[in-house]
């Protein structure tokens, strides 16, 4: 589909779900298209992508520090 710009302007929501769903959306200066509404590409998103490969996040990571722990994080051991 190809609209002017005075078009695209009033119908932009309409034009939007067009390309989302598939349709080749230009805009146009009087005959000559000067621009193309195209969707991004979405990338999946991985729920626990990094589960098991971060350290602290176990039950205990709130509990508090044990002395030996607390030196070494503090760097006195």
């Amino acid at each position: 589909m190809q609209v002017t710009v005075h078009a695209a302007k009033t119908h932009l929501s309409k034009l939007i779900e067009a390309a989302l769903n598939g349709e080749d959306v230009v805009i146009a200066r009087g005959r000559r298209p000067v621009a193309r509404i195209v969707p991004i590409p979405q990338r999946p998103f991985t729920i626990g992508l990094l589960r098991g490969q971060v350290a602290g996040s176990g039950p205990d990571f709130f509990e508090p520090m044990t002395p030996e722990e607390l030196a070494l994080w503090e760097g006195e051991a």
